[in-house]
């Protein structure tokens, strides 16, 4: 106890010392945080300057994202009400993995009533996790529904236009008939912001309703609208799209749009995407490409071996429903 209590304490000093750096073995204390260290921290967080805050929270979430054994949820969970809407917003990025459903009330509050626009986006951005799991019937109707709900209205409010946009972002993983109305009309809207938004919510609708809108947004001279078709063409694994995307890549000049190309081109498949990408790693010289084109060489075998994987069940399942027949007619 004596050493938990001398880590926390540590911490808070250092904390406390603006020029001070948080070592990562520091950072790693605030995963899963035992009470009475939180409470320790809470009593002393008053003191501690708003940009040591802010500044521990993008460390924190930087930490994650490089080590997934770390859950700074119970800490994270303590900022929801902080003063600054800033520490308000990077704990809401930090609980991005958390699935908790007693999370959804806090999220829809902070969308509803947070005075800042920034909070807001970002609580519409983490409800989206919720309406997914709902499609995965992994929470429960009710909760789904209170979600999709306080989404819909704030995409039709008067809102800033990123909360609204993020909001319509989040509810592409619903299936709802009323939802596929608001993509439909943002995709229509003149301002490509919006455009870009109904276009990734048509990637995480896994609904290929929306193949034509994709296809024809693929070499749009709006760079926001071609790179969000771009993405939304490998998440619903448009097979139509891969000779505009191996176009596209002859032809783009923005980085980040050809490295978009490249990815939905793993999520898609094939034989002809396997040469290129391998082709791709045996010409660059640079090695952060080099690492990139490497993982989008194995994300292209995992889509070929879930590909086998289903096929593997469509046929016992038809093997089944075979039995079932020869069984009726004996």
């Amino acid at each position: 106890m004596t050493e938990t209590k001398s880590s926390i304490h540590k911490i808070i000093d250092d904390l406390l010392d603006g020029r001070k750096e948080l070592a990562r073995r520091s950072l790693q204390e605030f995963s899963d945080i035992d009470p009475a260290s939180l409470k320790t921290l809470m009593e002393a967080w008053p003191r501690i300057q708003p940009d040591r805050k802010r500044f521990l929270l993008e460390e924190l979430y930087s930490l994650a994202g490089d080590d997934t054994l770390v859950s700074f949820d119970d800490f994270a969970r303590s900022m929801l009400a902080d003063p600054d809407s800033q520490v308000r917003a990077g704990a809401i990025r930090l609980l991005d993995e958390c699935e908790d459903v007693k999370l959804i009330p806090a999220f829809i509050k902070i969308l509803t009533n947070d005075d800042s626009a920034e909070t807001r986006a970002e609580a519409s951005s983490s409800l989206g996790k919720f309406v997914q799991l709902g499609e995965l019937e992994e929470i429960s109707r009710k909760a789904q529904r209170q979600v999709e709900d306080a989404l819909l209205a704030k995409v039709n409010s008067d809102d800033q236009l990123l909360v609204r946009r993020n909001a319509l972002e989040a509810l592409g993983y619903s299936s709802r008939t009323e939802v596929a109305t608001v993509i439909e009309s943002a995709y229509h809207r003149e301002n490509p912001d919006w455009q870009a938004s109904a276009l990734f919510a048509m990637g995480r609708s896994a609904d290929e309703r929306w193949e034509d809108h994709v296809l024809s947004s693929l070499l749009d001279e709006i760079d926001i609208i071609r790179l969000a078709a771009v993405k939304a063409a490998g998440e619903l694994g448009l097979e139509s799209a891969q000779p505009v995307l191996f176009r596209l890549l002859e032809e783009e000049e923005d980085d980040d749009i050809a490295a978009a190309a490249v990815w939905s081109l793993s999520q898609i498949g094939g034989e002809d995407v396997r040469i290129y990408i391998q082709n791709l790693i045996d010409q660059s010289e640079d090695d952060e490409q080099v690492e990139f084109f490497e993982e989008a060489l194995e994300n292209l075998f995992f889509t070929e071996d879930l590909a086998k994987f289903d096929l593997l069940n469509l046929n016992a399942d038809n093997e089944i429903l075979d039995d079932i027949e020869e069984d009726e007619d004996e």
